[in-house]
């Protein structure tokens, strides 16, 4: 089980961690909480109606770490129309649709990075050797979203666009200051893929 989600009797998952490995994804979880950004003022007013019709930002974030997490519903630079009609009509509907989405997206987004450090702050009696952390089938679909959400973040850091990027990673020198971040983005990527393996029917 070391270093891979194995599927737990009746659903969830777990894993093996040892202190380090607790230690830097509880770090990078925080450090997704603030990019994402805080939840709702404490002081605004408990009204569910409010809530649901609040609306949120129409512009794309300028961070690139946060337009990879929150990417526009219409505009695809590569697909935009050659008209400057068809440009500007998806940038607007990119806009509606935004306004009415992304507080939802940030709110699950941080809700599922609040889950990671949540489940490995429970863990915090590991000693030098680890600890075995189980997932219910909840907390495991929540670590899969933050995971993913992780790799993003890291990806838009190291500037990867597609699978030939990633395979550069492998490659890089030890002297080279990516090189700490890309064995976390490929390290993440594994335990992502063995935890999908584990929801799967």
């Amino acid at each position: 089980m070391p270093g891979t989600f194995e599927p737990l009797p009746g659903g969830g998952a777990a894993v093996a961690l040892d202190h380090v490995e607790i230690s830097i994804i509880r770090s990078l979880a925080v450090q997704l909480l603030e990019i994402i950004g805080p939840g709702p003022a404490e002081d605004a007013p408990d009204d569910p109606l409010a809530e649901l019709f609040a609306e949120g930002p129409s512009e794309p974030p300028t961070d690139p770490v946060l337009r990879r997490l929150l990417p526009d519903a219409y505009c695809d630079p590569e697909r935009t129309p050659a008209s400057t009609e068809g440009a500007e009509q998806q940038r607007a509907y990119s806009a509606e649709f935004r306004r009415f989405t992304e507080n939802d997206l940030r709110a699950g987004k941080r809700e599922n990075a609040l889950s990671v450090i949540r489940t490995l702050d429970a863990l915090a009696s590991a000693g030098e050797g680890g600890a075995v952390l189980s997932l219910s089938p909840e907390e495991s679909r929540q670590w899969l979203g933050a995971l993913n959400d992780l790799r993003l973040a890291i990806g838009a850091r190291l500037e990867i666009a597609d699978e030939d990027d990633t395979d550069l990673l492998y490659r890089l020198p030890d002297e080279d200051p990516r090189k700490p971040m890309a064995m976390a983005y490929l390290w993440l990527g594994g335990l992502q893929e063995t935890l999908v393996s584990t929801l799967m029917p």
